[in-house]
């Protein structure tokens, strides 16, 4: 099934249901030229089947048959002083039985706001203290390793938190563990949402917006070339329009491009790196201004 809204104004939105091709499938909605996004997609799917053994390698497979069913949600504002923002969670279950729960969520600003960084960093942290006192700790610096270009030598943004191989009976009752997932859904949707509000109507220049069309050529180059949700839905003959759904709508490269030494992009450029404690080396630079 595929439907398109009728134009409102320049506002289009998708709703596609669509069938894999090994069992299960999904749906997607995506909406484009928005007042506030400029594109942003949700993408449910639940499917099964059999992957090769070279995929089942490359993404630890146990056994290389398979049952996956996950949320993705990737927004691009249309301003650049609103941030990219991605939130997944999944469920996997292997041929020999193994399930295991994983997921994240990040942030991705164009100029970073180290108040809002640290605000958006300590909603996560809470949500992590309710289910498990380790879990804010554990995953905020695999966020930071797993949302890393190795080829730029910078992270995709603040990051925020990452997880894998969450599994069930070990890590987790079933329960427990999908109680965490439902969670992190939520404090991101809210999160989010109010970062949005805050920043949707401040102004900006032309080369505010030129800025943000470099940082979402690096967000396409972390998708594309990094991701493994990507390649594991490209693989498993997932649905393409679908898996990418989450590249940016426009995007710009320039050769042996670097920011102005002192400027706001130079800034933001200097927070792009792993290992910031955004509750506290933040919190203090934020005491002192």
């Amino acid at each position: 099934m595929r439907w398109r809204c009728p134009a409102r104004g320049r506002l289009l939105i998708w709703l596609e249901a669509w069938q894999h091709v090994s069992g299960g499938g999904g749906c997607t909605r995506v909406i484009q030229q928005g007042q506030v996004l400029e594109k942003g997609g949700v993408a449910f799917s639940a499917v099964w089947g059999k992957m090769s053994d070279k995929a089942a390698q490359q993404l630890f497979m146990p056994d290389s048959r398979y049952f996956a069913t996950g949320v993705s949600v990737v927004q691009h504002p249309r301003s650049p002083m609103v941030p990219i923002s991605h939130m997944n969670v999944r469920y996997f279950e292997a041929g020999n039985g193994e399930a295991w729960f994983g997921g994240g969520l990040d942030l991705t600003p164009i100029y970073v706001d180290e108040v809002q960084a640290r605000w958006f960093h300590q909603q996560i942290e809470q949500v992590c203290q309710q289910h498990d006192p380790t879990y804010y700790a554990r995953f905020k610096p695999w966020a930071d390793e797993y949302f890393y270009l190795p080829h730029r030598q910078e992270t995709r943004g603040i990051g925020g938190i990452f997880f894998d191989r969450l599994t069930v009976g070990q890590d987790g009752s079933f329960e427990q563990l999908f109680a965490f997932v439902q969670d992190v859904g939520q404090v991101y949707g809210r999160a989010y949402s109010t970062i949005m509000r805050q920043n949707r109507d401040l102004p900006y220049t032309e080369r505010q917006k030129k800025w943000q069309l470099v940082r979402r050529g690096r967000y396409a180059e972390f998708n594309l070339a990094i991701d493994r949700g990507t390649r594991f839905g490209l693989e498993t003959g997932g649905r393409t329009e679908s898996i990418l759904m989450s590249l940016p709508p426009q995007v710009e490269w320039h050769y042996d491009f670097n920011p102005e030494p002192g400027s706001p992009e130079d800034a933001t450029q200097q927070w792009l790196r792993k290992g910031v404690d955004w509750l506290s080396e933040v919190g203090k630079k934020v005491a002192e201004m």
